[in-house]
């Protein structure tokens, strides 16, 4: 396992420990190894030999060779270009093997899956006056889309999750909370994760950048870990 490699891992088993529930002290004390060790690991500080990697899978109920899995899973350099792709709803839909999930039919879960996704865009695909691109594929720690057009979803959202909304071009009002923001070119609005909200594009060729933490991430910070 070379250098790169490792570190690689290191994020891997933390996402595992966390995806568990488990603390740093719970890991330790199943492997056998240090905590301090094992927070050099997840911070990429430290090289673990092969026997701790091994120690450290039992402890967390996987192998090595699948957290070495996961960490090659991470590995993801994806470029979305702006124009060229198939598209839904008159905006681009993925332009990978992905993209032959998008049917039209409303860009569903084999699409997006990240839940923001799934549920802003099967709205918008019925909506017939704008379209939403994916600016992230796959299932990822985030979730990104842009939506092109006068949209107006007619609804109200709320995300497990936080999530900024950055204007790209025209104009977009929000009610959050029972305020109302309106926000032009250049202006970005952030939402923590449960607050209600609705919005709608008031200028035709606005483009809105929304960018949130995905919803299958457990964001909450646990002092424990």
């Amino acid at each position: 396992m070379d250098e790169k490699e490792t570190l690689r891992v290191g994020a891997a088993i933390r996402r595992r420990r966390r995806s568990l529930g488990l603390t740093l002290a719970a890991v330790a004390t199943r492997s056998g190894l240090s905590v301090p060790f094992l927070s050099q690991i997840e911070n990429e500080r430290a090289r673990p030999s092969t026997r701790s990697l091994d120690r450290v899978a039992g402890a967390l109920e996987t192998t090595a060779a699948r957290l070495r899995a996961a960490a090659d899973s991470a590995r993801a350099v994806d470029v979305v270009r702006a124009a060229g792709s198939p598209t839904v709803g008159g905006e681009q839909c993925d332009g990978s093997g992905a993209g032959e999930a998008c049917d039209g039919s409303g860009l569903g879960e084999a699409c997006d899956g990240s839940g923001l996704g799934e549920e802003h865009a099967g709205i918008v695909a019925g909506a017939g006056h704008g379209g939403v691109r994916r600016v992230v594929r796959g299932r990822h720690q985030l979730s990104a889309l842009e939506f092109t057009g006068e949209l107006d979803l007619g609804r109200e959202f709320q995300h497990r999750n936080d999530e900024v909304m950055y204007v790209v071009r025209g104009a977009v009002e929000v009610e959050a909370e029972g305020r109302a923001y309106r926000l032009g070119e250049g202006d970005t609005l952030f939402l923590s994760g449960g607050v209600r909200h609705r919005w709608r594009a008031t200028m035709p060729g606005t483009r809105l950048l929304v960018v949130a933490v995905a919803e299958h991430i457990d964001a909450t910070v646990d002092p424990r870990r």
